[in-house]
């Protein structure tokens, strides 16, 4: 594992994951597992076990390969969407700190779950909304594809070398590893196969995330606004 960070002016953007790297999500998350897993006579800790590994069709053709996907999809959505007005979140420590102190064009989101989920929970938390948001409908292919980091990227006008991306999880690790990016993980007891730092929690990386992007660029590389039903709105 690389332990020395990006040289300087290597970093041009910051690339965030989401759920369990700037939002602690993991109750909700395997709360609505559960409750998904009870309405179809399912053991909700294998249920959740296979989710943490896989995407939502994926997880329901491992454990419920009888049921029809569609309503599989239709009644998880509606557990995310509740949980997402109901549910209880917070940010980690050192998000808030570390989101306002990136200048405005430097920084975006890459996660596998919905804009307007993450919209709710940003909205719950005070954490600021970035311009370039690449959630699961921007793309066809989702984490560990490198596509969602790559689309993120050239959102920005950023090459993938000059881009820092901070996960929690093997599948995002490996996405942005594959994406040709630099891969810090973080909130986690040990180190994702594959990272070039780790950090046992989002705010032991905020002074080295601060300090390797003193020089981010914020015009040069002006966002750029993609075309198409790839387009995040």
């Amino acid at each position: 594992m690389i332990s020395e960070p990006p040289g300087p002016g290597a970093v041009k953007c910051v690339l965030f994951d989401v759920d369990g790297t700037l939002i602690d999500a993991v109750d909700n998350q395997r709360q609505v597992w559960r409750t998904w897993a009870e309405r179809y006579g399912l053991d909700p800790d294998q249920v959740y076990r296979t989710a943490l590994r896989t995407r939502p069709l994926e997880t329901f053709a491992q454990v419920a390969p009888d049921q029809d996907p569609s309503e599989c999809l239709a009644v998880l959505h509606a557990l995310e969407d509740e949980d997402v007005r109901s549910g209880v979140y917070a940010a980690f420590d050192g998000a808030s700190e570390l989101l306002g102190a990136l200048p405005p064009g430097s920084w975006a989101l890459v996660t596998s779950n919905y804009e307007h989920r993450v919209r709710g929970r940003f909205a719950r938390t005070g954490l600021p909304v970035p311009e370039v948001l690449v959630d699961a409908a921007a793309v066809a292919e989702g984490k560990p594809s490198p596509v969602p980091y790559l689309r993120a990227a050239a959102r920005l006008g950023v090459e993938p070398a000059h881009c820092l991306v901070i996960e929690d999880a093997p599948s995002g690790v490996e996405s942005g590893l594959r994406a040709g990016m630099t891969v810090w993980g973080v909130n986690a007891p040990v180190a994702v196969d594959g990272v070039h730092r780790h950090f046992g929690s989002l705010r032991e990386a905020v002074r080295d995330i601060l300090a390797v992007t003193s020089g981010a660029v914020t015009s040069g590389s002006r966002p750029r606004r993609l075309e198409g039903p790839a387009a995040v709105e």
